[in-house]
């Protein structure tokens, strides 16, 4: 896994002394190994796997958007993937290299995919974070998501300790 998250690292690096810019664009098919690498490398108890990223993709109810460097699209720092029923849709995930977190990509990619789900008419979306996880927090409130419910003992920490999930809703529109 070490090996494949080298790529990322170096190339994160090189966008960071350059002053790049990130964009978002649609996920691709060929994009699950490096799903499972960057959904490795973020603070999940529980990483996911290429198999289960390319069952994602290849589901037509899930929405998947990527965070790439523009000289180079096939490389990713991050993404988002939701599931979508009718008008609503759950955030499933959203991940970003820890490479370049803190200059403000994450909001850019989630920007992108609320009007990605805007544009396929999904009106209201939900999400699960673990109380505490004060970083998306903060990026998913300035989206105007808003608090609607708590689910006591939702995520089982690697230490083997559970957490609180706070239930977040937003409803879309005007993007």
């Amino acid at each position: 896994m070490q090996r494949l998250l080298a790529p990322f690292r170096k190339i994160a690096a090189l966008m960071l002394r350059k002053k790049t810019s990130a964009f978002v664009r649609h996920a691709k098919q060929k994009d699950a190994q490096q799903f499972a690498a960057l959904h490795a490398e973020g603070d999940f108890s529980q990483s996911w796997s290429q198999d289960d990223f390319e069952g994602f993709l290849t589901d037509r109810s899930v929405i998947a958007d990527v965070l790439c460097d523009p000289s180079r699209p096939e490389r990713l720092y991050g993404f988002v993937l939701s599931r979508r029923a009718g008008e609503e849709a759950e955030i499933l995930t959203i991940t970003l290299a820890r490479a370049v977190r803190g200059r403000g990509w994450s909001r850019v990619l989630l920007s992108q995919h609320l009007s990605h789900l805007t544009s396929l008419g999904v009106a209201t979306l939900f999400l699960e974070v673990e109380d505490g996880n004060r970083p998306a927090m903060a990026i998913y409130q300035s989206q105007g998501f808003k608090v609607i419910g708590k689910r006591p003992a939702y995520y089982h920490r690697r230490d083997g300790s559970q957490a609180l999930a706070l239930v977040m809703r937003l409803t879309l529109g005007g993007f």
